[in-house]
C-alpha cells in the first residue's frame, strides 16, 4: 500500500490517495494541511496523437517493441502516462506492418498499460497542397472500408481514432461504419464545406484534428473549414498549443468559442521531439528542426510536425489564453477519456489506474515534480 498527499489540481483541497496494485484504492479529502502543501495532483496526461519521440517513427514497418517502450518511458518523464501511437499517410504495405508492429509490442505490460489504442491520420485526406500538410500526396487516397479493415486487423483491434477528409468521395458511409463499431472519427487535413461538415457529423463524427493546421496558408474568409468547426457544437477540437502551430489570439478564439469542455491538447510529436536540433529525413523528406522546437518542411511552406511535449501546451493554454489551472490539465485528461470512452483514466477516483503527475505552481505554469505510473514513482 501506498499514500500520496497533494492539493487536488481542480480545486485546491487536501487530499490523501492510498494505492494498492497499480490503482487507487482510497481517497480521503483533509481539512488539515498536508505533507508538501504545495505540491499539486492530478492524472496523468492521455496524449492521442504521438507520431513517435526520441528517434523512434511509428509509421516503420520496422518498429521494435524496445524502440516503442522507450517512447513508452521517455513521455512518462515528461508526464504523459497514456497516448495513442499514430500511424500516418503511407501505403498499405507499410501501414500494415506498422499496425502489426505497434499490436505485437503491447504483449508487454508496461506498454499495454501506456497504449489503449491507436490512431490513423491519412492515407483518407485531401490531396490539395497545403490541406495535406506534410503527409506524402503519392499515398494519399479515398477512404476504403475493406483496406481499413485489413489495416484494423493487423491492429488487432486497437484502432481508437481515424483522421480523415469529409469531403471525398465514400467518407460519409465511411464515417456511418466506424461510428457503428466505437471507431471515433475525426476530420483533418480537409476542405469540406459547412454541409459536408454537417453530415460529417450527422454521420457520427466526433471529434476534429489539430484544428486550425492541416489548412491551405491562403483561405476564403467566410467560406472555410474552420468556422463550421468552431460553430459545430457536437465537434470536439484538438489543438496543437506548443506556441508554434497556433498564435496566441487562436488560442483565445478556439477556448472561448469551443469552451473548455469541448477541447482537448495533443503535442502531435514526432520522431524528432527530444532530438537536438537539426537537419533530419522525416517521412522520406528533409525537415529542419529549430532550437525553437519548430520542425520545417524545406520543400514547402509548413510545419513538418511537432517536437514538443504535452505540457508546454498546457502551459500555453494557461498562459496565452487564460483558462484555469483545472480546464487546462482537463484538456490533457478527463476530456480525451471522455472522448475515447476511458473509465480507467484521466481523472482521480477509486477503482482508477495510479497514473498520476505531481507538480508545484509557479507563475502560474506547472512545474512538474513526480510522475507516478500504474503506482510506482518513474
Amino acid at each position: 500500500m501506498k499514500k500520496i498527499e497533494a492539493l487536488l489540481y481542480s480545486n485546491g483541497k487536501p487530499l490523501s490517495i492510498e494505492i494498492d496494485n497499480g490503482y487507487i484504492k482510497k481517497i480521503d479529502y483533509r481539512d488539515d494541511t498536508v505533507a508538501g502543501k504545495n505540491i499539486y495532483i492530478a492524472p496523468g496526461f492521455i496524449d492521442n496523437q504521438v507520431n513517435g519521440y526520441l528517434g523512434v517513427d511509428f509509421t516503420s514497418a520496422d518498429l521494435k517493441e524496445e524502440e516503442l517502450l522507450k517512447v513508452v518511458t521517455g513521455l512518462q518523464k515528461k508526464g504523459v502516462t497514456s497516448f495513442l501511437p499514430a500511424v500516418i499517410t503511407a501505403s498499405e504495405d507499410i501501414l500494415l506492418a506498422s499496425f502489426k508492429n505497434l499490436a505485437k509490442a503491447l504483449n508487454n505490460p508496461k506498454i499495454e498499460a501506456a497504449v489503449p489504442g491507436f490512431h490513423l491520420e491519412g492515407p483518407y485526406i485531401s490531396p490539395l497542397k497545403g490541406y495535406r500538410g506534410a503527409h506524402n500526396p503519392q499515398y494519399i487516397r479515398p477512404p476504403d472500408w475493406v483496406e481499413f479493415c485489413r489495416l484494423n486487423d493487423a491492429a488487432e483491434g486497437k484502432i481508437l481514432q481515424v483522421t480523415l477528409a469529409p469531403e471525398l468521395d465514400g467518407a460519409i458511409e465511411f464515417i456511418e461504419k466506424c461510428t457503428e463499431r466505437g471507431i471515433t472519427v475525426s476530420l483533418g487535413h480537409h476542405n469540406a464545406s459547412t454541409e459536408q461538415i454537417k453530415k460529417a457529423v450527422d454521420a457520427g463524427a466526433r471529434a476534429v484534428t489539430h484544428l486550425g493546421n492541416g489548412c491551405a496558408n491562403t483561405i476564403h474568409r467566410f467560406e472555410n473549414p474552420l468556422w463550421p468547426q468552431l460553430a459545430e457544437d457536437r465537434l470536439t477540437a484538438s489543438i496543437i498549443a506548443d506556441g508554434h502551430h497556433l498564435q496566441e489570439e487562436q488560442l483565445k478564439v478556439f477556448y472561448r468559442s469551443k469552451t473548455a469542455k469541448r477541447l482537448i491538447l495533443t503535442s502531435d510529436v514526432t520522431m524528432l521531439g527530444g532530438l537536438p536540433p537539426g537537419s533530419y529525413i522525416w517521412n522520406g523528406k528533409e525537415v529542419v528542426l529549430e532550437g525553437s522546437g519548430v520542425i520545417r518542411y524545406t520543400q514547402e511552406n509548413c510545419f513538418g510536425g511537432a517536437s514538443l511535449p504535452l505540457l508546454s501546451g498546457v502551459n500555453n493554454m494557461i498562459r496565452y489564453a487564460g483558462c484555469s489551472l483545472a480546464e487546462a490539465i482537463d484538456m490533457v485528461t478527463a476530456n480525451p477519456a471522455a472522448l475515447y470512452g476511458f473509465e480507467d483514466r484521466g481523472r482521480i477516483k477509486t477503482g482508477t489506474r495510479a497514473d498520476l503527475i505531481l507538480f508545484s505552481v509557479e507563475n502560474r505554469q506547472i512545474v512538474m515534480q513526480k510522475v507516478v505510473f500504474s503506482g510506482q514513482e518513474v
